[in-house]
């Protein structure tokens, strides 16, 4: 059992508070996809342009944060390194940061007019990071014994 000291509980909030960030951009980008896939006007494609980089920009920040947060969380109780649930979830998060590398080719698709996806496929893969979270959460929360 990993021994919560005050300074872990500090890297533990500020690693959930980045990783709110992080998935809030990761929600949110590839629905402004599906709307930018749909536009037709040069005045909404442009605004789509800047709003997915702007956005992809927060979400790196929160990703970053939320990684490195983790990464001290580890060093400060490593223990954790011992606990098969946590292998699981950092493949996990390798997912995530996969599917966060993949927004931005689509981003940069999107910036040179070489989208190559619909709205309904967007729809689909805008899905992706619930489906992680929600196992991740599962696993930091139940702990299970695998």
């Amino acid at each position: 059992m990993p021994v919560l000291t005050s300074n872990f509980l500090w890297l533990k909030a500020f690693h959930i508070i980045f990783l709110v960030t992080w998935f809030a951009g990761l929600f949110y980008l590839p629905r402004l996809f599906v709307y930018h896939s749909t536009a037709t006007d040069a005045l909404s494609v442009e605004r789509f342009r800047v709003m997915e980089r702007k956005l992809f920009v927060m979400t790196t920040i929160g990703a970053v944060l939320t990684i490195t947060f983790g990464v001290l969380m580890v060093l400060s109780n490593p223990v954790y390194r011992q606990m098969p649930w946590f292998h699981i979830k950092m493949a996990l998060v390798v997912l995530l940061v996969i599917y966060h590398l993949w927004c931005l080719q689509l981003l940069r698709q999107f910036a040179k007019d070489q989208n190559r996806h619909s709205h309904r496929w967007y729809r689909w893969f805008n899905e992706v990071p619930s489906l992680l979270l929600i196992a991740i959460v599962i696993l930091v929360v139940v702990k299970p014994s695998l």
